[in-house]
């Protein structure tokens, strides 16, 4: 069967042909021929000339996402291998056996998420194009990565923009134990790759996890939503005098204190409190209460550009809370993984917090994913972590 086209309407293949990998619905201006979820079709302009392949997806805005350029490319198991193979050999090594493998549009592979814990890879299909390929991409990681163990964790609500339902479960190898343990910065870590957050740990916070070490040596911490408490562990690791660790899951708490006493099983003085974060902020504000670090890693407030005014009031009550409850000289290390949320934006928003909160703060470092997480120039929703380490004057 040829492959079906989209045509784009006049005007609308700049994107494209500048390397962004999305096609809108509304950039089309026809489709010749018939394609079923997932399946490929070559993408045209205007006058019909050749700009890429793509996987097709009849029921999202995004209509298609590019898999190739070229028009000499098929997009079949080779394909898929090469890309793979790209992806994996591409990646430094680190100081850590659990790291993304491949980080879906800037790897080139829209929609394919893989993350290595220890002795197993978890992926995530989150488009129509992933779906389709799954037991390709699966069979690829296997060979590729010499490790037999693939757990699928595509239960996420962006699946049914796809019109794709959320799915778990075995894909090649072994059923995943209850927890697994990795390592990262030289701590030990428990993780829940069946049912812990994202596919099981905040692996994009690695690198801004060790930043955190210089400034906790004999100082009073407190980490805003803690989860997995990898931020409290560290910061201990550094020297911290006092660790208070907030989140508002008690099963969260509960990993929390698990990772703790893995490494610093003697360390006394801890503090674990189950409470709403703004909440907890205002109640330590109103008693008096000063830290010299303050570690505020809150979950996704806007995940998207038409949420970000909302999500920018939530940004700025915990900052300046924060602000307000820092000692003379201490810091705050802030971020934001909302990919409604620029860098730029943030920063206006800690600026406002500060003028409001009465302090003078400067930034003393930016912060970003961890480097596997890739970002390519041409897909820059791919970097969707910003931070700040500041320093209240």
């Amino acid at each position: 069967m040829s492959e079906a086209r989209l045509i784009l309407k006049a005007g609308r293949d700049k994107p494209l042909r500048q390397g962004h990998p999305w096609v809108y619905s509304g950039a089309i201006q026809r489709m010749q021929g018939e394609a079923a979820s997932g399946e490929t079709v070559v993408v045209l302009d205007e006058k019909q000339r050749f700009i890429g392949r793509a996987a097709y997806s009849p029921f999202s805005k995004i209509r298609a996402r590019m898999w190739s350029w070229d028009e000499d490319e098929a997009i079949d198991d080779s394909f898929f291998r090469k890309k793979i193979r790209i992806a994996i050999y591409s990646r430094k090594k680190n100081n850590s056996n659990a790291h993304r493998l491949i980080n879906a549009e800037s790897d080139h592979l829209p929609g394919v998420t893989v993350d290595r814990y220890a002795d197993y890879l978890v992926l995530q299909c989150l488009t129509t194009g992933a779906e389709y390929w799954k037991e390709t991409i699966t069979s690829c990681l296997v060979e590729l990565t010499g490790i037999p163990n693939v757990y699928e964790r595509s239960d996420v609500e962006v699946r049914a923009l796809e019109g794709l339902p959320q799915r778990c479960g075995v894909l090649a190898g072994a059923e995943p134990p209850t927890v697994i343990e990795i390592i990262e910065n030289g701590l030990r870590y428990q993780v829940d790759i069946r049912g812990g957050q994202k596919t099981g740990f905040y692996l994009d916070q690695r690198e801004n996890r060790a930043k955190v070490i210089p400034y906790t040596k004999g100082k009073s911490v407190l980490n805003c939503f803690c989860f997995s408490g990898a931020f409290s562990v560290i910061a201990v690791q550094g020297g911290a005098e006092r660790m208070v660790s907030v989140d508002s899951s008690a099963d969260a708490i509960e990993l929390a204190k698990t990772n703790m006493s893995l490494n610093f099983p003697d360390f006394g003085n801890l503090e674990w409190v189950t409470a709403d974060v703004f909440s907890y902020l205002r109640q330590l504000r109103d008693q008096r209460e000063s830290f010299d670090v303050i570690i505020l890693d809150p979950p996704k407030f806007a995940p998207t550009r038409n949420l970000a005014e909302k999500a920018a009031r939530g940004y700025k009550d915990i900052n300046l809370l924060a602000m307000k409850l820092l000692n003379p000289g201490g810091r705050l290390i802030t971020f934001s993984c909302s990919g409604g949320i620029s860098a730029e934006f943030f920063q206006k928003i800690l600026s406002g917090a500060a003028s409001d909160a009465g302090r003078r703060v400067i930034i003393e470092e930016r912060l970003f994913q961890s480097r596997d997480h890739t970002v390519s120039l041409h897909f820059p929703e791919g970097e969707y972590l910003k931070g700040f380490i500041c320093r209240v004057l």
